[in-house]
């Protein structure tokens, strides 16, 4: 097409579809014609929208054509500046329609060839263009372009010494042109919208006013704007800023500080005084319509962040902080129609939008999290208790599922900037150990490649929002909701496993599959053992293989297991000098499947003997009187001994045990203080630990601290030597600090006091001891996921099992054989006995017939027991196939007799033989 006609139909086709909709009939005498200006009395916005676009694209025609005349003009648009490239007509034409979208730079001066006449006349009836425009059925890019033009044109109408540009107005000016639109919310009009709802019970000027901003981003993200006004005009009608803006605002704290989190627009409270206030008005009036305003907000917000990319990140993280603040609507439509579609739209921010949104919800928004959290989590639950899965469409195939659970890590980190947080220098350092590379190197590449479990751990990588915020689960002290409210246990309890921890592996490699082990905050602690449990199966298989191979070729023998014979009555020793040998000559072999031995006794080791050898090592080396370790009677805990006389060594070797015990999915019966497992983690020891080490140390050192007196110094005559009791009873001296005995704790160095102490008795008092039980423990676990699955909290759970003995939960998941069904009798009679059991017997109970007295990660209902019927009634006592889970019970013909012959078969048990 011809230049001139070019740009007359890009203008006409900017508003093609507002002009279909405009309620002024096509054969009105006093519409202009098209393409020309309507006149200061026209009330028609399509129009003059239109002629404001059409201007707007001639000046950056005959720009780009003819230039400015100025000729140190530095517009690289202009043709005067010497950078614009020599243009045709036709070129020029779709380059300002382009520039036009963009809203690239215009010259102060005009080009000669510019229509005068259009820009005087337009002058009165653009300054009304945003006031009276209608957005709806437009597209999210039509209105942005067009949003723009005309408020260019309007905000010049203000400017008396330069009408015909927009682009030589200050920031501030746009905005408050842009604020006083009336499409754009304020708190007062909300209330006014809401209060007039109420009284005519009328919707409909509420029903517009929401769907026309919320439908828009560009509108959507300039509402509830923080107006900072001079106090000296307060008499003249105008808003005194809130104290609490007010103050956030002057704050020298870059954490208190709202610009610095949400720049100088959003005002969240009045938001969110506004939003709450909309609940007063019946929800069926307006739920509606806002399930179709917020699915069109998000499609427009996915096509902005996908291909035009016009808006700037503060303006979609401040769309997305106005969505998730409105209230609950209550209809179905929300769940199932537009959360889905927000859900979808957000996995297309950057990172640094996911950062800048869980800033801002962390810091101003923490009331709210618990209602999107909830929000998300009934989007997720709905979806997975009313889709029918199937090994072909897994839930790790539901887009509703998995956009859902990827918003909620942004609300997951947002909980933990919400929650307190300590500084990240209190993090150990990393384990460095030697390579572990098979001896034979690259000589059996040809005839199997290297373990996809080295290749899944060398291309782990932390979460790229983690590293954005700077923050690591380890560093928070108490979130702002517990990490147990992320759970979904509908979720946790329809993935299969394996299937995840495929998709995980692939995922590590193309980024194709979604793997629910990349988001473990919503998973359950009993799901993401099961997860790690199918890994550490996976790399035994391959060790074993690699064994076969060595085999094959004659580089050694075959040793698909680890294997280890052990003598009761030397148990350490035994156990402790053959896996030395096993972590100096080949550390490989810890990664391979376990198999225990007890010298003299005719077992075969399916899991069973694995786990009395585990326990009777626990019992033993636990025991005070072995000296690696010192019990607090308080805590019931145990604690590394500081003056202990064994070798790193050793603790090295009860570190393997430990991390053995995880990788063989057994129970121990360890009682550490949770600090030991936050420092397994990689967390060092802080004062707060101190309350489950040491809850008497703790309280004293918290009334110090809460102390106000200015006589501390002599109420408590502290200085900075302290005093600790060794395993024998004897007082042992510390400084603190250098010349510490004459340093007296006042107020002004009480905080330093209780932090050295805690850092002494928790870290350096016992550096040696924990390091090398760390570097034991790493030895078995470096290559799994446990790091980055598990918090210490749940790591305790994977060691010690539940503390909940709910034999209730162990009786419906009870499966019986040989005869029996739950309505048998003795049967009956059996779990009659069970549940009036001491807790004390109970444990002896699953001791005698799962190997362990622990109860598994999430609970008794995990525990899949067996009752078999072993024959008629008889004198013999019951049975147990502690490998399988299986009680084999004669048929005995009398309730007495069955409890008797019970409580002999759990209190003689130990040891292995046939009865």
């Amino acid at each position: 097409m011809n230049s001139k006609s070019e740009i007359d139909e890009a203008s006409r086709g900017s508003e093609a579809s507002s002009s279909n909709t405009s309620s002024t009939p096509s054969n009105s005498k006093n519409q202009p014609p098209v393409g020309l200006c309507a006149g200061s009395g026209s009330n028609n916005p399509h129009i003059m929208k239109r002629a404001a676009a059409r201007q707007l694209i001639e000046r950056y025609f005959y720009q780009l054509l003819d230039g400015c005349g100025n000729p140190n003009c530095d517009n690289k648009y202009c043709a005067s500046s010497g950078e614009a490239r020599n243009l045709t007509p036709n070129e020029a034409a779709a380059e300002a329609i382009k520039l036009f979208y963009k809203e690239a730079r215009l010259c102060d001066t005009l080009p000669n060839k510019v229509p005068r006449t259009e820009a005087s006349n337009c002058d009165a009836s653009a300054s009304a263009t945003f006031t009276n425009s209608n957005i709806k059925g437009k597209s999210s890019v039509e209105s942005k372009q067009l949003d723009s033009a005309s408020c260019s044109v309007s905000l010049a109408d203000n400017k008396k010494d330069k009408p015909e540009t927009s682009h030589n107005l200050s920031h501030e000016e746009k905005e408050n042109a842009i604020y006083d639109n009336g499409s754009m919310l304020t708190e007062e009009r909300v209330y006014e919208l809401c209060d007039e709802c109420l009284q005519t019970k009328n919707p409909e000027p509420l029903i517009r006013a929401l769907g026309e901003a919320f439908t828009q981003p560009t509108i959507l993200s300039k509402c509830f704007q923080r107006k900072i006004v001079d106090r000296d005009n307060h008499n003249k009608g105008e808003k005194k800023l809130d104290k609490e803006s007010n103050a956030m605002c002057s704050s020298n704290d870059p954490d208190k500080d709202v610009d610095s989190v949400m720049g100088p627009g959003l005002d969240v409270a009045s938001c969110q005084r506004a939003l709450q206030y909309l609940t007063k008005v019946p929800s069926e009036y307006y739920s509606s319509a806002f399930v179709i305003a917020l699915t069109t907000l998000a499609e427009n917000i996915e096509i902005d962040l996908r291909i035009t990319k016009s808006l700037s990140m503060d303006d979609i993280v401040h769309c997305f902080v106005i969505a998730f603040e409105v209230p609950d609507l209550g209809c179905s439509d929300y769940l199932e129609i537009a959360l889905p579609a927000m859900c979808h739209a957000a996995q297309h921010l950057s990172v640094k939008a996911q950062a800048k949104l869980a800033r801002l919800w962390g810091q101003h928004c923490k009331e709210s999290l618990r209602h999107i959290l909830e929000t998300i989590q009934q989007l997720i639950t709905l979806r997975v208790i009313s889709t029918n899965y199937s090994r072909t469409f897994q839930v790790q195939d539901d887009d509703s599922v998995t956009m859902a659970t990827k918003l909620m890590k942004i609300v997951y980190y947002a909980n933990m900037l919400a929650g307190v947080m300590e500084p990240s220098s209190l993090r150990e350092e990393p384990v460095v150990l030697a390579s572990q590379l098979d001896p034979l190197g690259d000589a059996l590449d040809h005839l199997y490649p290297l373990s996809q479990i080295k290749t899944f751990k060398e291309a782990q990588q932390e979460d790229p929002l983690a590293i954005e915020l700077d923050i690591n689960v380890l560093d928070v002290r108490k979130p702002y909701l517990p990490f147990e409210e992320f759970y979904n246990e509908p979720l946790s309890d329809t993935i299969e496993m394996d299937i995840d921890l495929a998709n995980c592996k692939t995922e590590v490699a193309n980024g194709r599959k979604f793997s629910f082990l990349k988001y473990p905050f919503v998973l359950t602690a009993a799901t993401k053992s099961l997860g790690l449990y199918y890994e550490n199966r996976i790399r035994m298989f391959s060790e074993r293989r690699v064994s076969l191979l060595h085999a094959v070729v004659g580089a050694a023998p075959s040793m698909p297991f680890l294997r280890l014979k052990v003598r009761r009555s030397h148990l350490i020793d035994d156990a402790l000098v053959e896996l030395e040998m096993i972590a100096m000559e080949r550390a490989l072999d810890l990664k391979k499947q376990l198999v225990v031995e007890f010298e003299g006794e005719q077992g075969v080791d399916e899991g069973g003997v694995s786990k009395e050898f585990f326990q009777l090592v626990v019992e033993q080396i636990f025991n005070a009187d072995f000296g690696m370790f010192t019990h607090r009677p308080d805590s019931q805990t145990v604690w590394f001994n500081p003056t202990s006389f064994e070798t790193e060594a050793q603790f090295t070797l009860i570190g393997i045990v430990l991390g053995l015990a995880i990788y063989n999915n057994i129970i121990l019966a360890v009682n550490f203080p949770m600090v030991v497992y936050r420092k397994l983690m990689g967390r060092k020891g802080s004062f707060e630990d101190l309350a489950d080490w040491n809850m008497t140390l703790y309280n004293g050192l918290k009334d110090m601290l809460n102390y106000t007196g200015s006589d501390l110094d002599e109420v408590y005559y502290q200085t900075f030597r302290i005093c600790y009791t060794d395993v024998f009873g004897s007082n042992i001296f510390h400084d603190l600090k250098e010349n510490g005995d004459n340093i007296f704790v006042t107020q002004e160095n009480k905080q330093e006091f209780v932090e050295l102490y805690a850092d002494f008795l928790l870290n350096k008092s016992v550096e040696t001891q924990f390091k090398a039980f760390r570097r034991g423990f790493a030895m078995v676990t470096d290559e799994s996921q446990l790091g980055t699955l598990f918090r210490p909290e749940e790591v305790e759970m994977l060691v010690c099992g539940s503390k909940k003995f709910d034999f209730i939960e162990l009786e419906k998941s009870t499966e019986y054989d040989g005869g029996y069904t739950p309505e048998s009798q003795i049967i009956k009679d059996f779990w009659s006995i069970v549940h009036s059991l001491s807790l004390e017997n109970k444990r002896k109970l699953l001791q005698f017939t799962t190997g362990s007295d622990r109860v598994p990660v999430g609970g008794l209902s995990h525990l899949k027991l067996v009752v078999a019927r072993n024959g008629p009634d008889c004198d013999r006592l019951p049975a147990a196939h502690t490998c399988f889970n299986v009680l084999l019970l004669p048929e005995y013909d009398s309730k007495e007799k069955l409890q008797d012959r019970l409580m002999k078969a759990i209190n003689y048990s130990k040891g292995f033989g046939l009865l």
